[in-house]
């Protein structure tokens, strides 16, 4: 029976990681799910994990190639049968009512493509470092597309439709959800809820990292800006991702836990507290 919703899990190397974030998945209070996982030629023990789950609802890829994120969930994509894809990294975790909640917003609000979330950022010692302010409607998501998108890129769930006419694009792997948000958001219609639905393992990356993805993604959207014609786009995405960059260099000194979040209620944080123990 074909199920509501599917679920994309692309792994490289997530294998200290990955039960939890699967575990996560099964215990959704909404179950017409399919799980996919997409294995990206690990190294190390994903497989073995990947292997050890016994649920008719999980679809395994064992890659022989190491093809990377957009090409594994556009491969996803193609062997979805849900009506609505969703998807997750190897090292997050869904909250218990992030399917349902997602599911019930996009079959009431039908004019809505892409949908995402809120959600709470830790550590690897599972601590809480906070959540993030984001905002609701299209309209405020897209109000200034050349310095990016608020759509926590792991929280996404949309109409299958919508990822199949627009594909992620391999040559913008780093930046690859700001590079599709950037082609779409003007035949599209994105919405992001207020509530906090996934844990999303965030521990501070290296500068260079950063800026990294910070030029994969101006040369992405420069590429995609020029191909429509808009070369004053172009040039607004890279002034302002240089921007970017040079304060993420002027700011490297600073605790990164306290940047572009806001606290936690207590009542959140033992909630979350509460879930992480129930998975483990």
């Amino acid at each position: 029976m074909q199920p509501r919703v599917t679920i994309a899990l692309p792994v490289y190397n997530g294998g200290a990681t990955l039960k939890l974030a699967v575990h996560s998945v099964l215990q959704q209070s909404f179950t017409d799910w399919e799980l996919i996982i997409l294995d990206d030629a690990s190294t190390d023990n994903s497989l073995e994990v990947m292997r050890s789950f016994d649920d008719p609802r999980i679809r395994l890829v064992e890659g022989e190639h190491n093809l990377g994120l957009s090409a594994r969930l556009n491969m996803a994509v193609d062997m979805a049968c849900g009506d609505y894809f969703a998807r997750m990294d190897q090292d997050d975790i869904s909250l218990p009512l992030r399917l349902g909640k997602q599911l019930g917003y996009l079959q009431k609000h039908g004019e809505v493509d892409l949908l995402a979330t809120n959600y709470a950022a830790f550590n690897d010692k599972h601590e809480w470092r906070g959540k993030l302010s984001v905002r609701l409607g299209h309209e405020d998501i897209c109000r200034s597309p050349w310095s990016g998108f608020y759509m926590p890129h792991p929280t996404w769930m949309g109409k299958l439709t919508w990822f199949k006419r627009h594909r992620y694009h391999s040559y913008a792997d780093g930046a690859e959800d700001q590079n599709l948000l950037l082609r779409s958001y003007a035949e599209s219609c994105f919405a992001c809820l207020d509530e906090v639905l996934l844990a999303y393992r965030q521990n501070e990356r290296p500068l260079k990292h950063k800026l990294r993805a910070r030029f994969r993604y101006a040369q992405s959207a420069f590429a995609s800006c020029r191909a429509c014609d808009v070369c004053h786009m172009a040039i607004k995405v890279l002034i302002v991702q240089l921007a970017k960059g040079f304060v993420d260099m002027v700011s490297s000194w600073s605790p990164w836990e306290q940047r572009g979040l806001v606290p936690l209620t207590d009542e959140e944080t033992r909630y979350l507290n509460s879930v992480i123990e129930d998975l483990k």
